[in-house]
């Protein structure tokens, strides 16, 4: 018998913890997306941990910038950054607030609203590509950078809320390296910090990084 989804939302208490506690237990959690069209759902497979001056593949890892001045807030906001001129990935920050750290959420399973997702996502090619990647994620959901620094913990109206869900077991969550980072933060005997469910078919493939060419 499969257990009913519990709905109810994470308190900020969840994110205030070390990045490294928050990423894997975000595993089976459901994101709502609240649009004026009507709410997506999405089940989380795949996310990354970032951690702030203690990362060098951290948006914060040189400092506090106009782009990252969101993973320093307060914990359980949203972080959201626009990436090779056409992509948009979200985030959610955690830890103390004045210590940047955030989880990058790379892939989950649309629940509800998967009708709306499609609209926006036409050219995957079913429904488990939907949001297998952190910019299709951010595509299916609709979001961008108007986003960015939402409160996801508000006991108000919030376009992004995260709930309880139904936490995966520890022996199915899976770790490695993660995807694209140049550097020693692509290093996954340092920072294998890509967490994921096993054999989930949501989840992105791995890629190292490759160097962009500029152009001649």
């Amino acid at each position: 018998m499969i257990a009913t989804p519990d709905r109810t939302p994470l308190p900020r208490e969840f994110f205030d913890r070390p990045v490294l506690d928050v990423a894997p237990d975000l595993l089976g959690r459901i994101l709502v997306r609240t649009t004026p069209d009507g709410p997506i759902a999405l089940r989380l497979t795949e996310v990354e941990a970032y951690d702030g001056a203690d990362d060098p593949g951290s948006h914060a890892y040189r400092g506090r910038t106009d782009r990252n001045e969101v993973m320093f807030g307060p914990p359980g906001h949203v972080y959201v950054y626009f990436t090779y001129g056409m992509w948009f990935c979200m985030n959610l920050v955690c830890g103390p607030e004045g210590r940047a750290s955030a989880v990058l959420l790379r892939a989950g399973e649309i629940i509800e609203g998967a009708e709306l997702a499609r609209t926006r996502r036409l050219s995957a090619r079913n429904d488990k590509e939907l949001a297998k990647g952190p910019a299709r994620l951010a595509t299916a959901l609709d979001v961008d950078r108007s986003l960015n620094g939402t409160d996801a913990c508000t006991s108000g109206a919030t376009p992004l809320k995260v709930l309880a869900g139904t936490p995966v077991r520890r022996d199915q969550v899976r770790n490695g390296p993660r995807t694209g980072v140049a550097g020693a933060g692509g290093n996954g005997d340092i920072h294998p910090w890509r967490f994921w469910i096993a054999n989930d078919p949501t989840v992105s493939p791995y890629r190292a990084h490759v160097p962009r060419r500029r152009r001649s």
